[in-house]
């Protein structure tokens, strides 16, 4: 089997906020939503990346890992723009992967990868 792509469903505890945060925060535009008016789930792209946020009311089993990997095109252009918001994140930090990368935890606590591939000139010093 081969798959072209996965698309994470994040659980939100309050859909506008986390609309808010995914557009302002990271760059995702709406694509789609459900209900009129709006029920609490939505399709958000940013370039080539698709989440969906599905807001919930209850307890969630707990969870420590991430919730979605994002490949990013300007891992620094990010990093910037999260240090211009003052939004805090962990890293910038080179994973054995060769892939260099943040977390960025959503106002829900949804943790989410950002990853850029290491230059190649730089993995022999890894």
């Amino acid at each position: 089997m081969k798959y072209r792509n996965a698309t994470p469903v994040l659980r939100v505890s309050d859909y506008q906020r986390a609309k808010a945060f995914y557009m302002d925060m990271l760059g995702f535009e709406v694509i789609n939503e459900a209900g009129e008016p709006v029920t609490g789930f939505g399709i958000f792209r940013a370039g080539s990346a698709t989440i969906f946020l599905h807001s919930w009311d209850g307890p969630e089993a707990s969870w420590d890992g991430w919730r979605g990997y994002f490949y990013a095109d300007d891992l620094p252009a990010l990093i910037a723009h999260l240090d211009a918001k003052d939004y805090p994140f962990k890293g910038p930090q080179d994973a054995f992967y060769h892939m260099r990368e943040i977390e960025v935890t959503d106002p829900d606590g949804n943790v989410l990868c950002f990853g850029t591939d290491v230059p190649e000139a730089e993995r022999a010093s890894q």
